[in-house]
């Protein structure tokens, strides 16, 4: 089953702590300059340790780089003190292990801010991180044992749901457990929040986030196999932040609901559905009653969207996802896209569409789209366009940024 939302290592490469390879290895092309993203030395996995690729909603003091999540083994950056080891040490205890720690790092393979799991509060590791429609915070999944073992055995791990603010790197908790691996959460923040007061209590959502012009989506997973049943979760903290389960698209049946992202304007909501190898894109209202709207394919498309978000410039509104022949590629890329034999469009690319949305009118009426749909880039991309429309991102093993020209 194609599943993006919760994703696990390939056998780890293990490089050599003095190797010397140079880390210096974009390339730059008609497509603009590919830019490897936590790069290990050759002759195996050189990108095979991204996972969960958000690009920069912060230009200003996170400029060209990308949020991620790291699997096992060595990693490919320069670590910016000794706190964030590099080089998995098993013999000395050193370790670097699967979604320990959140990691936002730049075109120059330098880390910039990090996150590491806390083992002595019951941190076993990160999932679904996602930066939010605002600079400051991050959204992502928190797991612990529920044996309450260090060993965090994958088998006995439960998720709760965390907001991270990234200036202080405090956490705000929404769930403390019972929640799923595949949660998705993506949180929305009044964007006329410049500072918080960080003297503020951390545990109110006024507090934390300095408004209560909150909003949080994600996706919660009852039962198993046949039973299992999934539900759409919306949480408008303005007000009340009573739970809202939003309408599932018709025809649902159990698939996947993947990737939640809210608009800028935080009244809408684009997300994929995917049913092994195939998906669908919708758009729809954070209200109760808004019916999911699907982003149709049309001509000229090589197929459905996968990973839509949003980009806004000005005054505008865009929708950019990625375009795959193969939607076996949409699960773990194993492209490198500094090759000029796949900057073609061989194996997928990222388009872009305008759009206009009207909140809380009838579905014919609430999403207009405007003009056609326009190439971004020859390679597909899933990490999303950045704030400053210069960057795009994407991962899933082998991670890049893309500058575009």
């Amino acid at each position: 089953m194609l599943l993006l939302a919760a994703c696990y290592s390939p056998e780890p490469y293990v490089a050599s702590a003095d190797d010397g390879s140079s880390k210096d290895a974009s390339v730059s092309s008609k497509i603009g300059t590919v830019y490897p993203v936590n790069k290990l030395p050759s002759p195996r996995n050189q990108n095979a340790q991204i996972c969960n690729p958000s690009v920069s909603q912060d230009p200003v003091n996170f400029p060209a780089s990308m949020l991620w999540l790291n699997f096992s083994g060595d990693l490919g950056v320069k670590a910016p003190d000794s706190v964030y080891n590099v080089v998995d040490d098993k013999k000395n205890k050193v370790r670097v292990l699967q979604h320990d720690r959140l990691t936002i790092s730049d075109t120059s393979e330098h880390v910039l801010w990090y996150l590491m799991r806390d083992t002595a509060n019951g941190d076993c590791q990160f999932q679904d991180p996602e930066w939010s429609t605002h600079p400051n915070f991050i959204a992502s999944l928190r797991a612990y044992d529920v044996t309450g073992s260090k060993v965090c055995d994958v088998s006995n791990l439960d998720y709760g749901i965390i907001a991270v603010r990234i200036s202080d790197k405090k956490r705000f908790v929404f769930y403390k457990k019972n929640e799923s691996e595949y949660g998705d959460p993506h949180i929305w923040v009044d964007p006329s929040v410049t500072e918080v007061d960080t003297s503020a209590s951390d545990t109110t959502i006024s507090g934390f986030f300095g408004t209560d012009n909150v909003r949080l989506v994600f996706v919660r997973t009852k039962g198993e196999g046949e039973k299992k049943v999934r539900e759409f979760v919306f949480r408008d903290f303005a007000n009340g932040g009573k739970e809202v389960k939003l309408k599932l698209p018709k025809g649902y049946n159990g698939k996947s609901l993947e990737n939640p992202v809210i608009s800028p304007d935080g009244q809408f909501v684009v997300y994929n559905l995917v049913d092994g190898t195939n998906l669908e894109a919708y758009i729809q209202g954070l209200s109760k009653d808004a019916e999911p709207i699907k982003i149709e394919r049309v001509a000229g498309m090589l197929n459905d969207p996968a990973m839509p978000r949003w980009f806004k410039l000005d005054n505008r509104l865009f929708v950019v996802w990625a375009e795959f022949v193969s939607n076996l590629d949409f699960s773990s890329n194993r492209n490198d896209y500094t090759l000029t034999s796949v900057q073609d469009g061989s194996i997928g690319r990222t388009a872009m569409r305008e759009i206009r949305l009207a909140a809380g009118t009838a579905s014919d009426l609430a999403v207009e789209w405007i003009g056609d749909v326009r190439d971004v880039a020859p390679v597909p991309m899933i990490g999303g366009r950045s704030s400053d429309g210069r960057y795009l991102a994407t991962g899933t093993s082998y991670g890049f940024l893309i500058k575009l020209p």
